[in-house]
């Protein structure tokens, strides 16, 4: 049948499809317009067939031949009987970059299988079977560059049926595109509005402005879960349990990129070898460094004091509240949540007790035009934007002490009416637990209309219509909504980005120190409330190449 599919076997294949698949019209259209052959054998003796064809004849010539087990599919001259569908091409080099984009895309999808796409004699990429993390990255670094694996971070994450491995950029690794991300859903590349929802919820504290993240990641799940067949593409799949699939993912993502902090260890346990075929980045792109960062050990310090000495000091020094003028709005959106707003909560000092020695952002040496904190660990230099640390700092421990006060509603002094439509308000009927949870009070008035008489104390200001209707359109596309959160973050970033130290406030060396320390403790504290990055690094081997040293 010249529309075969390699899809099933059986019937039961059809509510579990496990195979990647063809459209069998699609081979059949390709054999019209070039000269095919196709040989395959089934076993192991090395017995097979070959079938080819040309153009519109419709008798194939069909022979024995051997073949080990498997199926190669040769295409040549394509289009050499239809010239019309030339005018359809664009430029050489546009097609060809199409080709090397889908070779690119299958050689992540397929480690244990070896590609090798050549152009006029030219290796465009080559690549051996990997079967191990190394050579996986090896891999990875051909496709995705070199800079990509030095600033990614490797996650094998399953809980109950699903499984999510791979890497996920650094948020200080973002792109104005999203032309770094891979998305396999049991071995077949997708652009899912779920997933992609899921990716961005997960990063969308740590990005900064509208940069994207880079990720090749690869989702594992009972194939009956799936249905892969809802686009014609099949670039989209639908899930049978989309809300678990996307709390899984999203989860999975939050956890892995808030346990990125100073000392984390990124790259692989063995350098890589990426000489042979080896996509190289600009080597300019490799003069900074926000990864895993060698520690000091025990020593003596450039001012006498030992480093033992100089860490006991950090460590009992707490880190003082700044005095600002805060602005009056935040004052009386937060003026219900006083706790927040003591320097106990705001600045309360990290526990100590399991501080290690040998701290992975140094030690600190002193100050650069009252902005920067300058550091030296064990493999260099380390340049902190103390203003952004010290926000992300304060941001974290705000949000923490919200999330133990939980949402405190204050009713309204004359109550939101919504008019909304008959589905709307069945979801909030739905939901309305979910609504309460927030500190949120609604109430029906009617088929198509609701009247909000509660609402979060810190949201008493805000635009609570737009608000609810982005919130129930959230709830009516992915089961879930972020939107009174994002909110409340906002607000508290606000207040966090006004209590943080200042740019050209003089500190000693023992406050300096104390936020290195709080920095290593704290989640997501490679990036500001903004998503910029607070600190990177140079080790000596940079920094004597600056200079050129030893040439």
């Amino acid at each position: 049948c010249r529309h075969a599919t390699s899809k099933i076997t059986q019937l039961a294949d059809l509510e579990g499809i496990a195979s990647l698949g063809f459209r069998g019209e699609a081979l059949a259209s390709t054999s019209s317009v070039s000269r095919l052959t196709l040989s395959s054998s089934d076993n192991q003796s090395g017995a097979g067939w070959s079938v080819h064809l040309e153009g519109n004849v419709l008798e194939p010539i069909i022979e024995a031949q051997a073949h080990q087990q498997g199926t190669t599919i040769d295409v040549r001259d394509l289009f050499f009987n239809t010239p019309a569908r030339r005018k359809f091409l664009r430029s050489e080099k546009t097609e060809l970059n199409h080709i090397e984009q889908c070779v690119k895309r299958l050689a992540l999808s397929c480690f244990s299988v070896g590609f090798h796409l050549q152009h006029e004699g030219r290796s465009l990429l080559q690549t051996k079977p990997a079967l191990d993390q190394l050579h996986q990255e090896r891999r990875l670094a051909q496709v995705c560059g070199t800079h990509f694996v030095e600033n990614s971070l490797f996650i094998d994450v399953t809980i109950r049926e699903y499984r999510l491995w791979g890497w996920v950029g650094l948020p200080t690794f973002s792109r104005s595109q999203t032309d770094l991300q891979y998305f396999y859903v049991n071995g077949r590349i997708v652009r899912d509005k779920l997933i992609s929802h899921a990716v961005r919820r997960a990063y969308e504290d740590v990005l900064y402005q509208a940069r994207h993240p880079a990720y090749v990641l690869f989702l594992e799940l009972d194939p009956k879960q799936v249905d892969v067949n809802v686009h014609p593409t099949k670039h989209e799949v639908r899930f049978r349990e989309q809300r678990q699939v996307h709390d899984f993912l999203f989860s999975s993502l939050h956890k892995a990129l808030a346990d990125i902090r100073p000392g984390t260890s990124l790259s692989s346990p063995q350098p890589l070898d990426l000489r042979q075929g080896a996509e190289r980045s600009n080597p300019q792109e490799h003069s900074i460094s926000y990864g895993s960062l060698p520690v000091i050990k025990g020593g003596v310090r450039s001012d006498g004091n030992t480093a033992s000495d100089t860490m006991a000091k950090a460590m009992t020094y707490q880190m003082p509240l700044p005095t600002v003028a805060m602005p009056q709005h935040i004052k009386e959106s937060l003026s219900i949540y006083g706790e927040l707003l003591k320097p106990s909560a705001v600045n309360e000092v990290l526990d100590t007790s399991n501080q290690s020695a040998t701290p992975p952002l140094g030690y600190a040496l002193g100050q650069l035009h009252g902005i920067y904190i300058i550091a030296q660990n064990e493999q260099g230099l380390v340049i902190v934007d103390m203003h952004a640390a010290h926000e992300r700092i304060i941001y974290e421990q705000l949000k923490t002490a919200w999330q133990q006060q939980k949402f405190v509603s204050q009713p309204l002094l004359i109550p939101v009416g919504i008019s909304v439509s008959e589905t709307e308000t069945q979801s909030v009927e739905a939901h309305q637990s979910v609504f309460e949870q927030l500190g949120f009070v609604i109430e029906l008035s009617g088929p198509q209309s609701l009247i909000v008489r509660q609402v979060p104390a810190l949201l008493r200001d805000a635009d609570i219509a737009a608000l609810i209707r982005d919130v129930l359109s959230d709830l009516q596309e992915y089961g879930e909504s972020q939107r009174i959160e994002q909110h409340i973050n906002e607000l508290l970033s606000t207040l966090a980005c006004h209590t943080s130290i200042r740019a050209h406030r003089r500190l000693t060396l023992d406050e300096m120190n104390a936020l290195l320390r709080q920095m290593e403790q704290t989640e997501r504290s490679g990036q500001c409330n903004h998503g910029r990055p607070t600190w990177l690094a140079q080790s000596l081997k940079e920094l004597d190449a600056l200079f050129l040293r030893g040439r």
